[in-house]
């Protein structure tokens, strides 16, 4: 099997992940639960991760870093913990349904949301307008919700662009970092970010069920959750500091224990290290790809840092057809389909028929790339594709 569906789910990851789940099974107990051994273990793990992801992304310290059980819940606790009816909020058509979807909910409860589109033309660029993002970033609007990077066409937003033009109007800025945490560098003082979203399971190459989010000191957030904290037993209301405040109930520890081993491993080899070796392989996919006849990618290329992710299409083919294809005869693992991305699907006028995927990760090889490039040759080659007699 070749596994390029890294930007879904990190499914290869170092042993030291699966090593690292197995013992906490057999040895954590619960922190912040009791004095003895297992739960004293628990806690430490969890700190240590707190420390890891607080030096991986700038953020001022360990205790400004909550745990959650995916991007997803991360994202729904900053949305709905930070706007109110009558706020103005600004988003782009980048962003993936976990950031549209809590917005549009919130649009029904009474906040005034502009979403900004691409430069012109959007097809099959795809890149944002970032001086209309400028444009729309002024006094009285309270919160910017930008992707740190587009999950169908890997495109990259210059975040510290934004994030200074937030930080001049009293902007709370928000980054989605699902895509680009430890493939891309983030700094949040540096960058001006105010809340940084992330989950565990894609490039930080943690387990499924794990993820956070970072908030600088001094921002308020509504929690999404209220109860057991392990602390303030007797208050009627959860606990306000950070990071209780956004934590309730028991934490997924043995999975907070393969991120930690994860982290481990990022920091050794370097963020910059990780992300350069994945790009690589993405250009020359890239490369090699735009020689098949039919074959029409996505996203902006000549961007000089960007996610190592690849969209595509085969001439009219379902993009379905295409990846369905490649499962079955070469055990080739892509995503097809709309990428929980309707507003860039739309930008690039592939609604109907979707896009394929192509993501990747540090431990694929250059070989893999090779192998997936030639099957989608034959695939061209089957579909009657050719530069003198195109469908």
């Amino acid at each position: 099997m070749i596994y390029l569906d890294a930007a879904a789910t990190g499914l290869l990851k170092p042993p030291e992940v699966a090593a690292a789940v197995a013992d906490a099974i057999c040895r954590m107990g619960n922190d912040s639960r009791g004095i003895y051994p297992a739960s004293l273990y628990a806690g430490r793990v969890l700190l240590e991760a707190r420390e890891r992801l607080a030096e991986l992304f700038g953020a001022e310290g360990a205790d400004c870093v909550a745990f959650a059980v995916n991007g997803t819940q991360a994202l729904n606790t900053a949305v709905k913990g930070i706007l109110n009816p009558g706020d103005r909020a600004v988003t782009t058509v980048l962003e993936h349904n976990s950031v549209l979807r809590p917005l549009y909910e919130m649009e029904e409860r009474g906040i005034q949301l502009t979403v900004i589109g691409c430069r012109e033309p959007a097809a099959p660029g795809g890149a944002l307008d970032l001086d209309a993002m400028e444009r729309a970033i002024v006094p009285g609007v309270r919160a910017v919700f930008c992707t740190h990077a587009s999950n169908l066409t890997g495109n990259s937003v210059d975040i510290h662009r934004i994030g200074e033009k937030c930080r001049e109007n009293g902007v709370l800025f928000v980054v989605d970092a699902c895509q680009s945490a430890g493939s891309l560098p983030i700094h949040m003082e540096r960058d001006h970010i105010d809340i940084l979203c992330f989950t565990g399971h894609k490039g930080l190459m943690g387990p499924q069920g794990t993820g956070g989010i970072c908030v600088r000191r001094g921002i308020k957030i509504r929690p999404l959750l209220t109860g057991g904290s392990g602390i303030q037993t007797y208050s009627r209301t959860h606990p306000e500091q950070m990071p209780a405040a956004l934590e309730a109930g028991t934490l997924n520890g043995h999975g907070i224990a393969g991120l930690t081993a994860a982290l481990r491993e990022i920091m050794r080899i370097s963020v910059s290290e990780i992300g350069s070796r994945k790009e690589r392989l993405c250009r020359l996919f890239v490369q090699e790809a735009a020689k098949i006849p039919g074959i029409r990618l996505y996203g902006d290329y000549s961007q000089p840092v960007r996610t190592a992710t690849a969209a595509l299409n085969l001439g009219e083919e379902d993009s379905g057809f295409v990846s369905a294809w490649l499962a079955q005869e070469k055990e080739i693992c892509t995503r097809s389909g709309g990428h929980c991305a309707p507003l860039m699907h739309e930008a690039l006028g592939t609604r109907e028929q979707g896009a394929v995927r192509f993501s990747f990760s540090y431990y694929n090889t250059e070989e893999e790339v090779l192998k997936a490039v030639s099957a989608l040759r034959e695939l061209s080659e089957l579909c009657g594709y050719g530069r003198e007699n195109m469908k």
